[in-house]
Protein backbone atom coordinates (compact mmCIF):
# COMPACT_ATOMS: atom_id res chain seq x y z
CA UNK A 1 0.00 0.00 0.00
CA UNK A 2 1.32 3.42 -0.93
CA UNK A 3 -1.66 5.75 -0.53
CA UNK A 4 -1.39 9.20 1.03
CA UNK A 5 -4.20 11.72 1.44
CA UNK A 6 -4.79 15.14 2.94
CA UNK A 7 -8.36 15.99 1.99
CA UNK A 8 -11.24 18.20 3.11
CA UNK A 9 -14.67 18.14 1.47
CA UNK A 10 -17.51 20.57 2.17
CA UNK A 11 -20.88 19.40 0.84
CA UNK A 12 -24.57 20.22 0.97
CA UNK A 13 -25.40 16.51 1.12
CA UNK A 14 -24.01 13.11 0.16
CA UNK A 15 -20.46 13.70 -1.10
CA UNK A 16 -20.21 10.76 -3.55
CA UNK A 17 -23.54 11.65 -5.13
CA UNK A 18 -22.53 15.29 -5.58
CA UNK A 19 -19.09 14.45 -7.00
CA UNK A 20 -20.63 12.19 -9.62
CA UNK A 21 -22.39 15.24 -11.06
CA UNK A 22 -19.60 17.83 -11.12
CA UNK A 23 -18.16 19.36 -14.27
CA UNK A 24 -15.35 21.87 -14.66
CA UNK A 25 -14.86 23.93 -11.51
CA UNK A 26 -14.87 27.69 -12.00
CA UNK A 27 -11.37 29.09 -11.43
CA UNK A 28 -12.48 32.39 -9.89
CA UNK A 29 -15.05 30.72 -7.64
CA UNK A 30 -12.35 28.35 -6.42
CA UNK A 31 -9.96 31.25 -5.80
CA UNK A 32 -12.62 33.00 -3.71
CA UNK A 33 -13.05 29.84 -1.66
CA UNK A 34 -9.30 29.59 -1.09
CA UNK A 35 -9.08 33.20 0.09
CA UNK A 36 -12.04 32.59 2.40
CA UNK A 37 -10.46 29.50 3.96
CA UNK A 38 -6.92 30.92 4.12
CA UNK A 39 -7.44 34.66 4.76
CA UNK A 40 -4.02 35.20 6.36
CA UNK A 41 -1.99 33.43 3.67
CA UNK A 42 -0.47 34.62 0.43
CA UNK A 43 -2.14 32.68 -2.39
CA UNK A 44 -1.17 32.53 -6.03
CA UNK A 45 -2.37 30.24 -8.80
CA UNK A 46 -0.20 27.37 -10.02
CA UNK A 47 -0.55 24.20 -12.04
CA UNK A 48 -3.54 22.05 -11.18
CA UNK A 49 -4.06 18.30 -10.87
CA UNK A 50 -6.81 15.69 -10.82
CA UNK A 51 -8.58 14.44 -7.73
CA UNK A 52 -7.10 10.94 -7.89
CA UNK A 53 -3.52 12.25 -8.09
CA UNK A 54 -3.97 15.48 -6.15
CA UNK A 55 -5.13 14.23 -2.75
CA UNK A 56 -1.53 14.47 -1.48
CA UNK A 57 -0.09 17.67 -3.00
CA UNK A 58 3.50 18.87 -2.62
CA UNK A 59 4.28 20.84 0.52
CA UNK A 60 3.18 24.44 0.05
CA UNK A 61 0.73 23.56 -2.73
CA UNK A 62 -3.03 23.18 -2.44
CA UNK A 63 -5.28 21.59 -5.05
CA UNK A 64 -8.88 22.70 -4.81
CA UNK A 65 -12.18 22.98 -6.64
CA UNK A 66 -15.48 24.68 -5.88
CA UNK A 67 -18.78 23.69 -7.46
CA UNK A 68 -22.33 24.52 -6.42
CA UNK A 69 -23.05 22.22 -3.49
CA UNK A 70 -19.59 20.73 -3.00
CA UNK A 71 -16.03 22.00 -2.48
CA UNK A 72 -12.73 20.12 -2.23
CA UNK A 73 -9.43 21.14 -0.66
CA UNK A 74 -6.36 18.89 -0.88
CA UNK A 75 -3.74 20.18 1.55
CA UNK A 76 -1.07 18.47 3.66
CA UNK A 77 -1.79 20.89 6.49
CA UNK A 78 -5.03 19.03 7.30
CA UNK A 79 -3.06 15.84 8.03
CA UNK A 80 -3.28 16.26 11.79
CA UNK A 81 -3.09 13.54 14.44
CA UNK A 82 -6.32 14.63 16.13
CA UNK A 83 -8.97 15.65 13.59
CA UNK A 84 -11.07 17.17 16.37
CA UNK A 85 -8.37 19.86 16.54
CA UNK A 86 -8.94 21.03 12.96
CA UNK A 87 -8.65 24.84 13.02
CA UNK A 88 -11.92 26.43 14.07
CA UNK A 89 -12.31 28.62 11.00
CA UNK A 90 -12.23 25.54 8.75
CA UNK A 91 -14.96 23.90 10.80
CA UNK A 92 -16.98 27.13 10.94
CA UNK A 93 -16.94 27.25 7.14
CA UNK A 94 -19.07 24.09 7.18
CA UNK A 95 -22.07 25.73 8.86
CA UNK A 96 -25.21 24.13 7.46
CA UNK A 97 -23.16 21.57 5.53
CA UNK A 98 -21.30 18.30 5.90
CA UNK A 99 -17.52 18.41 6.34
CA UNK A 100 -15.32 15.37 5.72
CA UNK A 101 -11.63 15.09 6.58
CA UNK A 102 -9.61 12.16 5.26
CA UNK A 103 -5.89 11.78 5.86
CA UNK A 104 -3.57 8.80 5.65
CA UNK A 105 0.12 8.13 5.16
CA UNK A 106 1.34 4.75 4.00
CA UNK A 107 4.90 5.13 5.31
CA UNK A 108 3.70 4.89 8.93
CA UNK A 109 0.33 3.11 8.30
CA UNK A 110 -1.49 6.13 9.75
CA UNK A 111 -5.15 6.93 9.14
CA UNK A 112 -7.35 9.76 10.34
CA UNK A 113 -10.84 10.69 9.26
CA UNK A 114 -13.64 12.78 10.67
CA UNK A 115 -17.16 13.94 9.82
CA UNK A 116 -18.92 17.11 10.97
CA UNK A 117 -22.58 17.92 10.40
CA UNK A 118 -23.43 21.63 10.56
CA UNK A 119 -20.24 22.26 12.53
CA UNK A 120 -20.84 19.44 15.03
CA UNK A 121 -18.27 16.64 15.14
CA UNK A 122 -20.06 13.30 14.91
CA UNK A 123 -17.13 10.94 14.29
CA UNK A 124 -13.34 11.13 14.48
CA UNK A 125 -10.80 8.32 14.36
CA UNK A 126 -7.01 8.49 14.18
CA UNK A 127 -4.68 5.53 14.61
CA UNK A 128 -1.39 3.99 13.57
CA UNK A 129 0.61 0.93 14.70
CA UNK A 130 3.28 3.18 16.18
CA UNK A 131 1.00 5.38 18.26
CA UNK A 132 -2.04 3.14 18.72
CA UNK A 133 -5.43 4.82 18.83
CA UNK A 134 -4.76 8.54 18.93
CA UNK A 135 -8.37 9.71 18.80
CA UNK A 136 -11.68 7.84 18.83
CA UNK A 137 -14.74 10.09 19.14
CA UNK A 138 -18.33 9.20 18.36
CA UNK A 139 -19.96 5.97 17.24
CA UNK A 140 -18.27 3.93 14.49
CA UNK A 141 -19.78 4.47 11.04
CA UNK A 142 -21.26 1.51 9.14
CA UNK A 143 -18.17 0.89 6.98
CA UNK A 144 -16.06 0.54 10.15
CA UNK A 145 -18.12 -2.20 11.78
CA UNK A 146 -16.45 -5.25 10.14
CA UNK A 147 -13.07 -3.97 11.32
CA UNK A 148 -14.11 -3.51 14.95
CA UNK A 149 -15.91 -6.88 14.86
CA UNK A 150 -12.64 -8.62 13.99
CA UNK A 151 -13.74 -9.59 10.46
CA UNK A 152 -10.93 -7.69 8.73
CA UNK A 153 -7.70 -8.64 10.57
CA UNK A 154 -4.43 -7.17 9.38
CA UNK A 155 -2.65 -9.40 6.88
CA UNK A 156 0.93 -8.17 6.89
CA UNK A 157 3.63 -10.17 5.10
CA UNK A 158 7.09 -9.65 6.62
CA UNK A 159 10.12 -8.95 4.40
CA UNK A 160 12.09 -12.03 3.27
CA UNK A 161 14.22 -13.44 6.07
CA UNK A 162 12.27 -11.78 8.87
CA UNK A 163 9.97 -13.61 11.29
CA UNK A 164 6.27 -12.84 11.19
CA UNK A 165 4.99 -11.02 14.26
CA UNK A 166 1.53 -9.88 15.27
CA UNK A 167 0.55 -6.50 13.84
CA UNK A 168 0.24 -3.76 16.44
CA UNK A 169 -3.44 -3.12 15.67
CA UNK A 170 -6.35 -5.57 15.21
CA UNK A 171 -6.78 -4.34 11.60
CA UNK A 172 -4.74 -2.43 9.05
CA UNK A 173 -5.41 1.34 9.08
CA UNK A 174 -4.84 1.71 5.35
CA UNK A 175 -7.42 -0.96 4.52
CA UNK A 176 -9.96 0.87 6.67
CA UNK A 177 -8.72 4.10 5.10
CA UNK A 178 -9.68 2.95 1.60
CA UNK A 179 -13.16 1.90 2.77
CA UNK A 180 -13.54 5.24 4.56
CA UNK A 181 -12.49 7.13 1.42
CA UNK A 182 -15.01 5.25 -0.71
CA UNK A 183 -17.86 5.56 1.80
CA UNK A 184 -17.28 9.23 2.59
CA UNK A 185 -16.01 10.57 -0.75
CA UNK A 186 -16.92 7.96 -3.35
CA UNK A 187 -13.52 6.84 -4.64
CA UNK A 188 -10.39 4.95 -3.57
CA UNK A 189 -6.65 5.29 -4.01
CA UNK A 190 -5.70 1.60 -4.15
CA UNK A 191 -7.64 -1.56 -4.84
CA UNK A 192 -10.24 -2.51 -7.41
CA UNK A 193 -12.68 0.24 -8.43
CA UNK A 194 -16.38 -0.52 -8.33
CA UNK A 195 -18.96 0.45 -10.97
CA UNK A 196 -20.50 3.16 -8.78
CA UNK A 197 -17.22 4.82 -7.80
CA UNK A 198 -16.61 8.50 -8.54
CA UNK A 199 -14.33 8.96 -11.56
CA UNK A 200 -11.61 10.76 -9.57
CA UNK A 201 -9.11 10.51 -12.44
CA UNK A 202 -11.21 12.94 -14.47
CA UNK A 203 -12.16 15.52 -11.84
CA UNK A 204 -9.91 18.52 -12.40
CA UNK A 205 -8.59 20.57 -9.48
CA UNK A 206 -7.06 24.04 -9.62
CA UNK A 207 -3.61 24.54 -8.13
CA UNK A 208 -2.45 27.20 -5.68
CA UNK A 209 0.80 28.05 -3.98
CA UNK A 210 0.07 28.99 -0.38
CA UNK A 211 2.48 30.77 1.94
CA UNK A 212 1.80 31.75 5.53
CA UNK A 213 3.81 34.95 6.16
CA UNK A 214 3.80 34.17 9.88
CA UNK A 215 4.51 30.47 9.50
CA UNK A 216 7.79 28.64 10.14
CA UNK A 217 10.53 28.55 7.51
CA UNK A 218 12.12 25.39 6.13
CA UNK A 219 14.79 25.21 8.85
CA UNK A 220 12.17 25.65 11.58
CA UNK A 221 9.99 22.92 10.07
CA UNK A 222 12.92 20.51 9.97
CA UNK A 223 13.77 21.31 13.60
CA UNK A 224 10.14 20.73 14.61
CA UNK A 225 10.13 17.38 12.82
CA UNK A 226 13.36 16.25 14.53
CA UNK A 227 11.95 17.33 17.87
CA UNK A 228 8.71 15.44 17.28
CA UNK A 229 10.54 12.26 16.32
CA UNK A 230 12.75 12.47 19.42
CA UNK A 231 9.65 12.95 21.62
CA UNK A 232 7.88 9.86 20.32
CA UNK A 233 7.27 7.21 22.93
CA UNK A 234 7.51 3.45 22.38
CA UNK A 235 4.95 1.81 20.08
CA UNK A 236 1.59 0.75 21.49
CA UNK A 237 0.16 -2.67 20.62
CA UNK A 238 -3.50 -3.63 20.60
CA UNK A 239 -5.55 -6.79 20.30
CA UNK A 240 -9.30 -7.27 20.06
CA UNK A 241 -11.07 -7.78 23.38
CA UNK A 242 -14.07 -10.01 24.03
CA UNK A 243 -16.36 -6.97 23.73
CA UNK A 244 -15.03 -6.18 20.26
CA UNK A 245 -13.02 -3.16 21.43
CA UNK A 246 -9.23 -2.82 21.15
CA UNK A 247 -7.25 -3.65 24.28
CA UNK A 248 -3.66 -2.52 24.72
CA UNK A 249 -1.22 -5.39 25.15
CA UNK A 250 2.46 -5.76 26.03
CA UNK A 251 5.02 -5.19 23.29
CA UNK A 252 6.24 -8.42 21.65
Amino acid sequence: MGAKTGLLVYADGDVPGLLRQVGTADSEQTSVMMRRLDPSCEIEKSDGSYLYEGVYPPDGTVYAASWPGVEIVCDRRVMIDSPSQLPGHLVAASAGRRLVLHAMHSVVDWLAFAVWEDGRLIRSLSLSPGDGIIENIGEPLPFELPYWAGDRPADVIPPPGEEEEQYALPFHPLELGEDALRALCGFIQEGMPEPGDVDAENIELHGFRVKDPNGPGVAEKEAELRSAVEAMGPPQYYTMGADGLPVERDCP
